[in-house]
Formats: C-alpha cells, sequence, structure tokens
C-alpha cells in the first residue's frame, strides 16, 4: 500500500502552506478545496491524513470539540495537529470568535481526565506555547508606526518568555496585566 502523506491547511485564507492543501469555506480565497468546517464528516476517510495546520480557525466554527473529534477521525495514527486559536484573555477582539481557548484545552483529550470531560478520543498535546503578539503583520493596519511595531516585537520576546515559564500561572493569575494573550498554541499527536 503506497502511503499519500495528505496534508490539510484547513481555514487557510490567502496563506498557502507548501505541500499542504488548501481548505477554506469560500471560493474567495482561492482554496485547493472548498468545504465548510461546520459539516460533518469532512471529505478525507479514517486515518487518511498525516498533517493538518489549523491557524486561527477553530475559534470561528460552531462546535469546537467536534471538530476536534472529526480531525481526530481523518488523522492517521501518530498524525500531527497544529493549532493557534485566541487565547481566552484576548479571544473576543474578532466579533465572529465563537471561543477563546485555554491551557487546560489538551486536558479534554486525555483518558485520565475521565471525571471532569474527557471527550473520548485521545490526543497527546507536545507543544503549548503562549504568544502575546502574533500579528505583527496587521499592525500597520491598526495605525502602528514602525518603532511601536520594534517595541512591541521585544515586549513579545520578553512577556512571552515569562509566560511559558509557567503558562498556567499566567492564564490564571496575570494574563490580563499584560493586556492579554493573542495566541496560544498547541501542537497535538493523535493517540
Amino acid at each position: 500500500m503506497i502511503k499519500q502523506n495528505i496534508k490539510l491547511d484547513l481555514g487557510s485564507g490567502l496563506r498557502k502552506n507548501e505541500g499542504f492543501l488548501t481548505v477554506d469555506w469560500t471560493n474567495d480565497t482561492h482554496p485547493d478545496i472548498v468545504w465548510d468546517l461546520n459539516e460533518f464528516p469532512y471529505p478525507w476517510g479514517d486515518g487518511s491524513v498525516d498533517e493538518i495546520e489549523m491557524s486561527h480557525c477553530l475559534e470561528h466554527l460552531d462546535k469546537a470539540f467536534l471538530v476536534m473529534k472529526e480531525l481526530h477521525r481523518i488523522l492517521s495514527p501518530e498524525g500531527i495537529l497544529h493549532i493557534k486559536v485566541p487565547h481566552f484573555s484576548r479571544g473576543f477582539t474578532h466579533a465572529e470568535h465563537t471561543h477563546g481557548f485555554d491551557v487546560t484545552f489538551p486536558t479534554y483529550f486525555n483518558p485520565l481526565f475521565k471525571t471532569s470531560g474527557y471527550y473520548g478520543f485521545e490526543f497527546a498535546c507536545t507543544k503549548m506555547e503562549l504568544h502575546w503578539e502574533s500579528f505583527f503583520h496587521l499592525m500597520p493596519y491598526m495605525g502602528y508606526g514602525p518603532v511601536a511595531i520594534a517595541i512591541c516585537k521585544v515586549l513579545n520576546l520578553v512577556i512571552s518568555f515569562f509566560a511559558n515559564l509557567s503558562p498556567g500561572f499566567c492564564s490564571r493569575i496575570w494574563c490580563f496585566w499584560v493586556g492579554g494573550f493573542n495566541e496560544i498554541e498547541f501542537v497535538f499527536v493523535k493517540k
């Protein structure tokens, strides 16, 4: 049997990720595949996808945990799921966000969490990282000049470094002291 090595960039927008099939809900962004990610089942077979990128898409979908279940279905064993979503501290800065995410998100895919919300399918979280700022490319549109952007880049390095020493402590105690975090990044492996 020949392995297909399918890689998907779900909710790709205008992003073109080399080696990935782009998937979006509208033809306006010229994706390889037009598909509404709120519609189940997705048009890929069980275990047929090796890697999925999903950057700032999951928060726009109706049922985040149903989406995660569907992603688990289509991923191959040990398949990689790379997700970037808004941290809850800034999760609703966009009018169409339906969810904000926290460091507790991976626990719902851990079978040891059965008494408190395990969803019945397992992902191992291999990376979780907070990013104080993640949209430097949009800052000029929001009135930031080159000096302010440079200062924000330095602040991002410092604040994100301290946040990632203990993401749980940051989320629980001090995330709002710095104006919130734009992004939380997860890398999951299907189990």
